[in-house]
């Protein structure tokens, strides 16, 4: 745990009782503030309760008397659409209001770290689409090399949950918007961005919002290290904006599919191959068309943010290029769940909008495409550019009707229901095919999360295998 500090003996109120609010609450106690916690449910107010946690109405009129701060859950609006009513009532009174990150970045240093030769180092990574693989795959590169090092914050565990830091210890944190959007205090010592693209549009009233709570990282932070992908027109702007010059290596620029020349440090990935440049020469090259944990153009870009990540750690390139050898990727994200009779069975239940979609449907050849779900705006008529490797699609939940009116000339097939989608695929796939489930939809129709939905499409392809 990360006890909390500055809030000694001062009463600090916590909305919602999930993970991270559950953690602040116990790191706030940890470091001598009194929490004094809330949640709309019945159930996480009681599992507080038995915790020895103060409950502490705040919806009452006079709630936040005495309270020092407001310490809010990231799923809880703050601004847009509209202010939580008790996040108004915090705003209206003066309080600050400020979440779990925020805690955790004005809590983790502490004065034993002058006793340490190396201090620890913080790489906080954030953007649309392959933060998770990019987290994931930093911690494990890191692992591999012996590092000490610890992953948390949108995965893995809730950030105040994490140990304290020892010498040269590295935390590798995934932050959403929501994330980001509302930290009081966001001081990484190396800072990912990934990419950009339209999600979570009603939170942050438009795309600018939502590109403004992603830029805050690198504008209120200050990292030693920025590395940015620049395959949109906002990672340019973000790059440049950081960057004194051509020259300045502070800031990585990252991409996949664009050469990237220049005087300064770039990584980038072109027809399978991972590249770094320095200073106008190649200083490293990856060949990652075998590496199974990685498939397609996407998942390279995320190699090239690790790649500049961990090298500006100071390992060594050899070193990189085993560790993503043993990479296995991560659930519900461009995984391979089974191989038969020549045909491959991929989960990527994390593709929930369609830009993510088209990532997954340009990493192979010949698509047999679960998709569907709870569409979102515009359904899936923006991928008509990237059907081209769609053997078939069979469609699922609330949307499949829908989306099959915005097919075209794609062969497709209405199936409901994921067992039927399964059996479907599995029947008419010939070898050298992939069943890809990529849904371009939120699972809320169907399933509690997205991860439910690839564990459904896990089980059922295993169910084939195994029969």
């Amino acid at each position: 745990m990360i006890p909390v500090r500055g809030y000694g003996g001062q009463r600090v109120a916590v909305l919602g009782l999930g993970r991270s609010g559950l953690a602040a609450a116990r790191a706030l106690k940890a470091g001598g503030a009194e929490p004094l916690v809330w949640d709309d449910s019945p159930e996480a107010r009681a599992k507080a309760e038995a915790e020895g946690l103060a409950l502490h109405d705040l919806t009452r009129a006079r709630a936040f008397e005495g309270v020092a701060a407001l310490i809010v859950s990231p799923g809880i609006p703050h601004l847009y659409p509209a202010p939580n009513p008790i996040v108004a009532h915090a705003l209206a009174e003066g309080i600050p209001v400020d979440n779990d990150i925020g805690l955790f970045f004005r809590s983790f240093a502490t004065p034993e770290w002058n006793r340490f030769d190396q201090p620890p180092k913080v790489i906080a990574v954030t953007g649309s689409n392959g933060k998770s693989t990019t987290t994931a795959l930093i911690h494990h590169v890191l692992q591999v090399a012996g590092r000490p090092v610890q992953m948390a914050g949108n995965i893995g565990r809730g950030v105040l949950d994490l140990d304290p830091a020892g010498d040269g210890a590295v935390v590798v944190l995934e932050l959403s918007s929501y994330q980001t959007e509302l930290a009081r205090a966001l001081t990484p010592d190396i800072a990912v961005f990934t990419n950009l693209s339209p999600d979570h549009l009603d939170r942050h009233r438009g795309p600018g919002g939502y590109f403004a709570a992603k830029r805050r990282l690198f504008a209120e932070g200050g990292p030693d290290r920025a590395v940015i992908g620049v395959d949109e027109v906002e990672g340019r702007f973000l790059a440049n904006q950081l960057s004194e010059g051509p020259g300045d290596d502070r800031v990585i620029r990252v991409s996949s599919g664009t050469k990237l020349e220049g005087p300064g440090w770039s990584v980038f990935a072109r027809k399978g191959f991972l590249a770094e440049w320095r200073k106008g020469r190649q200083v490293a090259s990856i060949d990652l068309r075998a590496i199974k944990g990685l498939p397609g153009a996407h998942n390279h870009q995320n190699a090239c943010a690790a790649h500049a990540a961990v090298r500006s750690l100071g390992l060594a390139p050899k070193l990189i290029e085993e560790a993503f050898h043993s990479f296995a990727g991560l659930p519900h994200r461009s995984q391979l769940v089974a191989e038969r009779g020549g045909v491959r069975f991929v989960n990527d239940s994390k593709a929930t909008n369609v830009d993510s979609a088209a990532k997954a449907l340009q990493a192979f050849p010949r698509i047999r495409w679960i998709a569907g779900g709870l569409g979102k705006d515009g359904g899936i008529a923006a991928l008509a550019p990237h059907l081209d490797h769609v053997v078939k699609a069979y469609l699922i939940g609330h949307s499949a009707r829908d989306f099959a009116l915005q097919l075209g000339d794609t062969a497709h097939e209405i199936c409901e229901t994921m067992e039927v989608a399964v059996a479907r695929a599995a029947a008419e796939a010939e070898p050298g095919d992939t069943v890809l489930l990529a849904p371009a939809a939120a699972s809320f129709d169907q399933y509690p999360n997205f991860e439910k939905r690839g564990e459904d499409f896990t089980a059922r392809v295993q169910a084939l295998a195994a029969g």
